[in-house]
């Protein structure tokens, strides 16, 4: 499992690592029952605060992604499905993002449209 964490970014660091175990889940990457670094080692791998990644597996928690047991460690939760709602919400934030990032770069709306389209692949 690789992830990163961007120090410039206006994200939190515990928000990036969430994420980015999430999308891993929902890609398939990770599958239910994989076993996620400790947080110890985790927090050493990526230089950060253990409590730092102890708010994004407790979050993961909340959320039913993963289980955090004392002798396994923390696991990919079995079935997790995203609400149809959360799916809705995060996929605008994502959008609204990349509309920001294509604004910037200038480009027109209908290159940015072809750029998705292209990375969304055939239908």
């Amino acid at each position: 499992m690789i992830l990163t964490v961007d120090s410039g970014s206006a994200i939190p660091p515990y928000e990036q690592i969430r994420s980015q175990i999430e999308a891993m889940v929902a890609t398939g990457t990770l599958a239910s029952g994989d076993r996620l670094p400790s947080i110890r080692q985790l927090a050493h791998d990526l230089g950060l605060a253990g409590g730092t990644v102890a708010r994004a597996y407790s979050e993961l928690e909340q959320a039913r992604l993963v289980i955090s047991r004392r002798r396994t460690g923390t696991v990919v939760a079995d079935g997790f499905v995203q609400p149809a709602g959360e799916r809705r919400r995060r996929l605008a934030e994502a959008a609204e993002q990349y509309a920001r990032t294509a604004a910037l770069l200038g480009a027109a709306a209908d290159d940015a449209q072809d750029a998705v389209r292209r990375a969304l692949g055939p239908a």
